[in-house]
């Protein structure tokens, strides 16, 4: 890569670990540290909302889609789109103000309020571990994007490259950094997309005609997905915006129920349809480019041997003049930090103010709960380096990683929004029982040993193993 492209990424890192700084002299207490201050308005969190969801794991894995099916896999970002606006409406009334009256710091605090501490403690136990592999999917699709865009640098520098920047500043900022820097990224991802990625890729390859002529059948039409793909997506994502640490966090850092409710419908439509085509576009794009011999002078010859996730960082390595490359792979960085950092704070959270609490009782108003907290954020952080060398598909583990959490929280959420609550042994069980249902089945999938029915994602006999257990123990005592 050119010297100018290497400056205008290192000049925007530096900027990211500069408000990390900043922000961490002005952090004095826990709630400083985790949710800004309760202070946040709409449009920043409405745009820290987007940017970690769709983030650099969909940023990616979007391209991925696109490479392998074109524009239909952008079903998938319209999950999120009825996620946020139905959570807007049902959801946020509730959570807001009870965050408010009560100084919840977390989705378990929640939980704790309706269910006990001991199901408050289990859901900060499950939350902790998804957030933590979500992490992990977010560095290793960093990775994946330096080592393709950068000749020479390998998988595992690029991994612990990105993850330290992630970690360095994420550490020092708290979530009141991690809003800012969100904002910031978000924006830089759309300026890119919109003006440098798209069009300039658009041109590389041949413009309209070559689109026409190079692609498989159906890569132009929204119907090329099955039935069972739309389901999985569905009952995946749309569930994560009922059971989100990294959403209760922005619930609870909003200055009203207003400001919360407007960012999540701002947020919505920056999911579906703006990002949902901007990145499937783009796969689509690197697929012609692979078909039409692009990437044999870097030593792709065989499309179908190519990971569909490394087609986008190619494209972009290929066709990208000097300067713009440089400024195309900071927005692609950007959208991977901003939900890389987002998804540490809330592990770190759930950990911090959940798990260790016990055992280390947590003074939210003490500044040394702020050292404690970037502690614990640091930790983590290593463990989500480790976890991230080990695994390949940053979508595949993302959505694990969404599926684990879904599959045990959603159930009591839906329980307390539709007043039935259940009892505490059946919330407890029903979050036990379903985690454990998704991930089994999840892991016997991945052996080889086992093939579910119709393909359905293991997450949907998850949450019905949870609902079942949750329903068998009836109504709480009065």
């Amino acid at each position: 890569m050119h010297a100018l492209d290497l400056t205008v990424i290192g000049v925007y890192i530096v900027a990211m670990l500069g408000i990390g700084v900043y922000f961490m002299r002005r952090n004095t207490d826990a709630e400083d540290y985790y949710l800004a201050g309760r202070g946040m308005g709409s449009w920043h969190i409405g745009l820290s909302v987007v940017a970690t969801d769709v983030g650099g794991g969909f940023s990616i894995g979007l391209g991925g889609l696109g490479f392998m099916m074109g524009i239909a896999g952008s079903w998938m970002l319209f999950t999120g789109l009825v996620g946020a606006w139905t959570s807007a409406v049902l959801l946020i009334p509730r959570v807001r103000r009870l965050g408010a009256e009560h100084r919840f710091f977390t989705l378990p605090h929640f939980f704790g309020h309706y269910y006990g501490a001991r199901v408050a403690y289990l859901a900060g136990v499950i939350s902790a571990i998804g957030y933590l592999g979500f992490t992990a999917s977010q560095v290793l699709a960093g990775a994946k994007l330096a080592s393709a865009s950068f000749q020479g640098l390998d998988h595992t520098t690029a991994l612990l490259v990105m993850g330290g920047i992630v970690v360095v500043y994420t550490v020092m900022g708290g979530l009141t950094a991690v809003i800012h820097t969100d904002t910031i990224q978000w924006i830089v991802l759309m300026v890119g997309l919109c003006f440098v990625g798209i069009p300039v890729a658009y041109l590389g390859i041949g413009g309209l005609e070559a689109i026409r002529t190079t692609l498989p059948d159906g890569f132009l039409s929204l119907g090329n997905v099955s039935w069972t793909r739309l389901v999985n997506w569905s009952v995946t994502i749309i569930p994560i915006w009922y059971v989100g640490m990294t959403l209760y966090q922005r619930i609870y850092a909003s200055r009203s129920e207003a400001d919360a409710k407007r960012a999540w419908f701002v947020a919505g439509l920056f999911e579906w349809p703006v990002m949902a085509f901007m990145g499937v576009l783009l796969g689509l794009m690197a697929r012609v480019a692979a078909d039409q011999g692009m990437f044999a002078a870097l030593g792709f010859h065989d499309v179908a041997a190519l990971d569909a996730e490394m087609g986008l960082p190619l494209l972009l390595r290929q066709v990208l003049p000097v300067g713009l490359k440089g400024l195309m792979v900071a927005a692609y960085f950007s959208a991977i930090m901003s939900t890389a950092d987002s998804c540490l704070m809330a592990s770190s959270g759930n950990v911090a103010t959940d798990l260790l609490d016990p055992l280390l009782p947590f003074d939210a108003d003490s500044p040394k709960a702020v050292r404690l907290s970037q502690g614990v954020t640091l930790v983590l952080g290593i463990a989500a380096l480790v976890l991230a060398a080990s695994m390949q598909n940053v979508l595949q583990l993302m959505l694990h990683s969404y599926a684990f959490m879904v599959s045990g929280l959603f159930v009591p959420v839906i329980g307390v929004l539709t007043g039935h609550h259940g009892s505490r042994a059946g919330a407890f069980g029903s979050m036990l029982l379903g985690g454990v249902t998704t991930s089994t089945l999840a892991a016997l999938e991945g052996m080889k040993l086992l093939q579910l029915p119709l393909g359905l994602d293991a997450n949907i006999f998850g949450i019905a193993v949870s609902a079942a257990v949750f329903a068998l123990f009836g109504r709480r005592a009065p």
